[in-house]
C-alpha cells in the first residue's frame, strides 16, 4: 500500500514557517516548544489565543507555574507516554484553554512539543492526523535544536520535575539522564520547600539563592517553583548528620523570615536519602509538612524536617481511614450535640485538657477558669460523653481523633 504524503516536508527544515503551514490547515493558534519548555516557534494565525501562550510568547519559555501545573495534572506525563496527540482540558487558574499537544519523538526520546489552541472547537479525528503527520516532519529539525542547547538550566529544570513528580523509577535511570546533562548527582539530598505568600519571581529566587550561598551549609543542585513555593533539592556540604541538618535549617528559616518578613510563610524538609528513585517521597513529605504546620501553627511553629513531626505525620491517614469507613469517635459526637443544644462547651474543654496532658492547674489556667469548674465539666464530659479519664488507651484514641478532625476540617 502506498505510504500516504505528509504535507509538511517540505518545512522540515524551517519550524516557523512549519508553524505556520500547520496553523494555516487547522485554523487553529500554533506554538512549537523544545523538551525543556523553551519557545521554538509559534504562528502568527491568531483568531483566538490564551494568557499562558502570550507569556510564552513574551518570555520565549513557558512560565514556570504553566509547567508546575502540568506536571501535577499528569499532562506531560501522558505527552512522555503517548505517541499520539492528546486532549489538555482547559485550566483557567494559569490561564491555560483547552489544547491539543503532541511530542515530538526521536528513536531516543521526547525532543520536544506542539501545542494547538482549540479556538474553533474540538479536533476532528482527521485534524489528529494532520498534527501527528507535523510532529513527525518536526523531528530532524528539534534534533538539532535539542544537541544545541540540552546542558542548559531548561535541561536541569525538566529533570527535576521528573524526579519531584515520581516519573523516574530507578537509581540508575536518573544518574543515566543526569549524566546526559552534564550533572553529577550528590550522594545524599533532601528537598526542601519554601513558601511565600505569592508567586515566587526570579529575583525572590535569586535573593533564596543568595542567603544558601552566605550560610555555605548547603548546596542547591536544582530548584523549580510551583506559584508560591520554591522547590529545592539540597545537598549537605559539611554536616551530614540529621541533627546537624536540622539544625542548620532552623537557621536558614530564621534567617529567610528575617529577610523577607510577611512575605515569607515557611520552609519544610523532606526527609535526607541517597536514592534517588526516593526524591519524589523527600518532595512529599516537605509537602506535607508545610500543610500540617498550615493546620497546627502553634503545636509545629518550629518544625522544619518531616521526621520531627512525631505522630502528626500520621494525621492524614487516621483522617482518610476515618472517611474511608465513615466512622467518627462516637464519645466526640456525644459532646459535640450536647455542646450544640445547650450551649456549652465540654468538648473544647476536653482537648485543651487532653492537649495539656491531664493536668487540672495547667489546663483550667489555658482556659481561664477556676480548677473547681475543669473538675465540674470533667465529670460532665465523663457522664455524657461516656468516658473513662483516667483509661490511657481512651483519651489516646480520643486525642488523635480530634487532631485528625482538625487536620480533615483545616
Amino acid at each position: 500500500m502506498r505510504q500516504k504524503h505528509n504535507i509538511f516536508e517540505l518545512y522540515a527544515d524551517n519550524l516557523e514557517m512549519l508553524a505556520e503551514k500547520l496553523s494555516d490547515v487547522l485554523g487553529r493558534p500554533v506554538t512549537v516548544e523544545d523538551a525543556n519548555h523553551r519557545l521554538v516557534a509559534y504562528s502568527s494565525h491568531e483568531p483566538e489565543t490564551d494568557p499562558a501562550r502570550l507569556a510564552t510568547i513574551v518570555g520565549r519559555r513557558v512560565p514556570d507555574t504553566v509547567i508546575s501545573s502540568l506536571w501535577h495534572s499528569g499532562v506531560i506525563a501522558r505527552l512522555l507516554e503517548s505517541e499520539d496527540p492528546i486532549r489538555v482540558p482547559a485550566m483557567k487558574e494559569i490561564g491555560l484553554s483547552e489544547r491539543v499537544a503532541i511530542a515530538i519523538r526521536s528513536n531516543t526520546g521526547v525532543l520536544g512539543y506542539i501545542w494547538v489552541v482549540e479556538a474553533e472547537g474540538p479536533f476532528t479525528e482527521e485534524e489528529m492526523g494532520v498534527l501527528k503527520q507535523a510532529a513527525a516532519a518536526a523531528r530532524v529539525r528539534m534534533a538539532q535544536w535539542q544537541m544545541q542547547r540540552h546542558k542548559d538550566e531548561g535541561a536541569q529544570a525538566d529533570l527535576f520535575w521528573q524526579l519531584l513528580t515520581g516519573h523516574l523509577q530507578t537509581e540508575s535511570l536518573v544518574r543515566e539522564k543526569a549524566a546526559k546533562i552534564g550533572i553529577t548527582l550528590p550522594s545524599l539530598f533532601h528537598v526542601v520547600v519554601l513558601q511565600f505568600a505569592s508567586d515566587v519571581k526570579e529575583r525572590r529566587q535569586q535573593q533564596v539563592l543568595e542567603r544558601f550561598s552566605a550560610e555555605a551549609h548547603f548546596r542547591i543542585v536544582f530548584r523549580a517553583v510551583d506559584k508560591s513555593e520554591l522547590v529545592l533539592l539540597c545537598t549537605p556540604l559539611v554536616y551530614k548528620t540529621r541533627t546537624d541538618v536540622v539544625l542548620r535549617l532552623e537557621a536558614m528559616n530564621r534567617n529567610l523570615q528575617a529577610f523577607f518578613k510577611e512575605e515569607y510563610r515557611g520552609l519544610a524538609s523532606g526527609g535526607l536519602y541517597n536514592d534517588y528513585s526516593k526524591l519524589e517521597a523527600s518532595y512529599q513529605e516537605a509537602l506535607l509538612l508545610l500543610q500540617i504546620k498550615q493546620r497546627f501553627q502553634e503545636e509545629t511553629a518550629g518544625v522544619v524536617y518531616y521526621a520531627d513531626l512525631g505522630f502528626y505525620r500520621y494525621l492524614p491517614l487516621l483522617w482518610q481511614e476515618s472517611r474511608k469507613h465513615g466512622s467518627n469517635n462516637e464519645c466526640v459526637a456525644r459532646l459535640r450535640a450536647y455542646d450544640l443544644e445547650h450551649h456549652s462547651e465540654l468538648l473544647h474543654t476536653l482537648t485543651v485538657f487532653l492537649a495539656h496532658d491531664s493536668n487540672v492547674k495547667t489546663a483550667a489556667d489555658a482556659l481561664h477558669i477556676h480548677m473547681n469548674t475543669l473538675n465540674y465539666r470533667l465529670k460532665r464530659i465523663s457522664e455524657v460523653g461516656g468516658i473513662d479519664l483516667t483509661d490511657m488507651d481512651q483519651k489516646v484514641t480520643l486525642y488523635l481523633d480530634l487532631k485528625a478532625e482538625k487536620f480533615g476540617d483545616g
